[in-house]
């Protein structure tokens, strides 16, 4: 097992009833602003429930944060807040909204010339206005990270940050409020969280049977979960395993003293950048092209998780990997989601993902080997 520093300073209060716990939560004598999206909370009851709940707090509200949300929307946010003297951040909804309420917070005392600059050059982020989440879209695990994904419309780019400054100090967790999310959204999450265990599971061995172990007791959540929310979206407790394996699946203990993966959410931020594809269809399509790619480096992890994951025991080593990579890739279609480029109409230029993140000097992968001609590679496996 490698060394490793583990702290996470989220409170997570879970379950039913949970929202009406943010007038104790968000602090008495903070000026609030109170993030959402497109008005979903609106028409599902968080919104009445959160102002209800706030009633006694000073709350101003900023809508509008999109889906992979824009940089330029979260910089009107930086204003507003800074003309208001905002000194909390409430983030309501689902892991976009909090990955932009992130980057406000981070902006807002940055004292730089430029805020892209925390993600596009790495500017170290010193401090940051408190925040606080009350979830609504479980996915990302956003809600116990200090991880944030921010899109600018020019130029076309995706980028990430970390910053122990945006953990949020409290994420309000009630399965309740995913009952009315479109099938697309919860199909979505459940394939966004698989993919987050899998970059933190299928590297190499390093001899961590326990978070080994972890990951495949959450991959097995989700497969044994997911669909049912999908068929009864009100289950409470097939949403309540849901909810609870997207936070696990990126809150820091799977990935404690294991190398990390994350070349797939490196090319698929290019796709949604470039294509405008969810983040969640990106990583199914590019998944298996990654495991069947990379498929030798993996091959010790592969197997183990054809083994524990999807209870392959017969044949050679090759056709136990070739099985697993087809469970999966059906797993993914059996919520909904697709895994061919082709199926999005994405049928040309998908040689600028790699161009894109070469020319940044990068390489991506557990060893940090994946150059151009690897993505290229990657991304011919799942074109059709």
């Amino acid at each position: 097992m490698q060394n490793f520093r583990f702290h996470n300073p989220t409170l997570l209060d879970f379950g039913k009833g949970t929202i009406a716990n943010l007038s104790t939560l968000a602090p008495k004598d903070a000026r609030i602003l109170m993030t959402y999206g497109g008005g979903s909370i609106r028409q599902n009851g968080v919104y009445d429930q959160v102002k209800a709940a706030l009633k006694d707090h000073e709350v101003i509200e900023f809508g509008g944060i999109e889906p992979n949300p824009h940089y330029e929307t979260c910089m009107k946010a930086v204003a507003l807040a800074c003309q208001e003297d905002i000194t909390f951040l409430l983030s309501v909804g689902g892991g976009s909204t909090l990955d932009g309420t992130k980057f406000i917070a981070a902006a807002i005392p940055f004292l730089g010339d430029d805020p892209w600059d925390i993600l596009a050059k790495g500017a170290p982020v010193t401090k940051a206005v408190p925040l606080g989440c009350v979830l609504t879209l479980p996915a990302t695990g956003s809600e116990s990270n200090g991880f944030s994904v921010v899109s600018r419309m020019e130029p076309l780019e995706k980028r990430a940050f970390f910053s122990e400054h945006v953990y949020p100090q409290f994420s309000i967790l009630d399965p309740e409020t995913s009952y009315t999310l479109p099938p697309r959204q919860t199909a979505n999450g459940v394939v966004d969280a698989f993919a987050h265990v899998l970059e933190q599971y299928l590297t190499y061995e390093v001899n961590a049977p326990l978070q080994d172990r972890q990951a495949e007791a959450v991959l097995l959540t989700l497969i044994e979960e997911g669909p049912k929310a999908l068929e009864n979206p009100t289950d409470y407790d097939a949403r309540a395993n849901v909810m609870w394996s997207a936070t696990q699946a990126l809150a820091g203990a799977i990935a404690c003293g294991v190398p990390q993966d994350w070349a797939t959410h490196m090319m698929g931020h290019e796709l949604t950048a470039l294509y405008g594809l969810d983040h969640a269809q990106t990583l199914a399509v590019v998944f298996p092209a990654t495991m069947q790619y990379c498929r030798g480096a993996k091959k010790s992890k592969l197997l183990k998780y054809a083994d524990r994951v999807w209870g392959l025991r017969d044949g050679s080593e090759d056709a136990r990997i070739d099985a697993a990579i087809a469970k999966t890739e059906e797993f993914f279609r059996s919520l909904g989601v697709k895994t061919r480029l082709a199926e999005y109409g994405v049928t040309e230029g998908i040689g600028r993902v790699g161009q894109r993140i070469a020319a940044r000097g990068e390489k991506i992968g557990e060893h940090a080997k994946l150059g151009r001609e690897d993505i290229d590679g990657i991304l011919a496996l799942c074109a059709k």
